[in-house]
């Protein structure tokens, strides 16, 4: 796991500058809500979210080498007096199912935005499976579960799922639909 923080403001700015439309939209929300962390497996769909937390020096950024390690990590920020959010793809979430148990028992509030695949155009059949039961996992261990499929249902929801997370100590994951990411081109 590598963390990183990038020391010169003028680099979030730019970078903040660089991305418009729902990731940017998402990232004011994110840092309105005080997210002072941000764990991630790299992931296309998160790429320009990615982008602006690493180039803001207030935010530590977690690069993981597994998705579960962002449950650890979420939780220990919160234990430590900060906000966290955990970004991943669907296909990590069945990675997460038993680590999950953590924020859970601890109540400690877990904000998860999850880019969804194997769903609406999807070329790589390996996806369709966790595609398919992503909410149900999810679900089936407490983890209350919001879906966008716009940009505008997913800068609403984030707002909404944040403030539920953060405010009342819940365990929250958004499901980002694969149309609202477009078809991947490889």
């Amino acid at each position: 796991m590598q963390q990183t923080t990038v020391s010169n403001a003028a680099d979030a700015e730019a970078a903040a500058a660089a991305i418009s439309g729902w990731p940017a939209r998402l990232y004011a929300i994110l840092k309105a809500a005080d997210v002072r962390q941000m764990a991630f497996v790299p992931d296309a769909g998160h790429s320009a979210l990615i982008r602006l937390f690493q180039a803001d020096r207030q935010v530590t950024t977690n690069v993981l080498t597994t998705e579960e390690e962002g449950i650890a990590i979420s939780t220990g920020a919160w234990l430590g007096g900060q906000r966290c959010v955990l970004l991943m793809q669907s296909s990590g979430v069945g990675n997460c199912i038993n680590m999950l148990s953590l924020p859970l028992m601890t109540r400690a509030p877990l904000l998860i935005l999850v880019t969804m695949r194997g769903e609406w155009a999807e070329f790589n059949p390996w996806q369709v499976p966790m595609g398919r039961g992503t909410q149900a996992a999810l679900e089936a261990v407490g983890v209350k579960v919001m879906r966008a499929d716009t940009a505008e249902d997913l800068v609403d929801t984030v707002e909404a799922a944040a403030a539920l997370a953060y405010e009342g100590d819940q365990q929250i994951a958004v499901l980002i639909g694969q149309r609202l990411l477009g078809k991947k081109k490889w």
